[in-house]
């Protein structure tokens, strides 16, 4: 296979607990949002994703109340919409700014991103959380500033994750040869799509999952085992 120039990671599953996210960032957005689109409703950027979330759920007219509710939904059920995603980052931002928490790492990520780093390889992130959520993930996070390590981030304006042409996309945006990309991600749709976009893959399963037999990609039990 062609050398790796360019490590290409997921965020849950992959770099940190699934957990995190669905049992800390999304209770906290969900009890904030009454609060702050009360707070924020002047701010055209506040304004502009409450309108992209009304238009794709279909609202012709709809009230603000009706915006929240519809939004408190999407959290329960996590969909994947870049309106809900760009609003979570601001209400997670001030979270991790009051230090209400900090973002899990798994204990060998941050060293080894960094000897990646070293190594001369260039880091970046793609996940469904919106580009400013994951600077501030990886900026408060358990082990410190990591955001210094990233050369770039993507997120579903990309497009989405389980789609070829994303990965695509994203290979022209670095300029760099899809073979040499190393996507990373515990979700095998994605990396089937970027498999099929040239990327190289590696499946992250954690923990005591029971490792499938004959997988479709490399499966790697944590980042240390990983060698690009």
């Amino acid at each position: 296979m062609p050398h790796i120039r360019v490590i290409l990671t997921d965020i849950e599953g992959t770099t940190s607990s699934i957990s995190f996210v669905k049992d800390v960032l999304f209770p906290f957005a969900r009890k904030r949002l009454p609060a702050f689109v009360e707070t924020h409703n002047d701010k055209p950027q506040v304004q502009h994703w409450l309108h992209e979330a009304a238009k794709e759920a279909g609202f012709i007219e709809a009230s603000r109340q009706e915006v929240i509710e519809l939004l408190q939904r999407w959290i329960d059920e996590d969909r994947k919409s870049t309106a809900l995603k760009a609003l979570q980052g601001m209400i997670w931002k001030e979270g991790y700014e009051e230090g209400e928490y900090r973002a899990h790492m798994y204990p060998e990520v941050a060293a080894r991103l960094r000897a990646w780093r070293n190594q001369g390889l260039s880091l970046y992130v793609y996940s469904s959380g919106s580009v400013p959520a994951q600077q501030l993930f990886f900026g408060y996070s358990e082990a410190g500033d990591l955001t210094p390590l990233f050369s770039g981030y993507f997120d579903t304006q990309t497009g989405p994750k389980r789609e070829k042409a994303s990965y695509e996309r994203i290979a022209a945006a670095i300029d760099e040869e899809p073979a040499r990309v190393l996507f990373l991600s515990d979700v095998i749709e994605e990396l089937d799509a970027a498999r099929d976009a040239g990327f190289q893959t590696g499946w992250l399963i954690r923990g005591p999952q029971a490792l499938p037999v004959g997988p479709r990609h490399p499966v790697y039990r944590d980042f240390d085992t990983i060698e690009p």
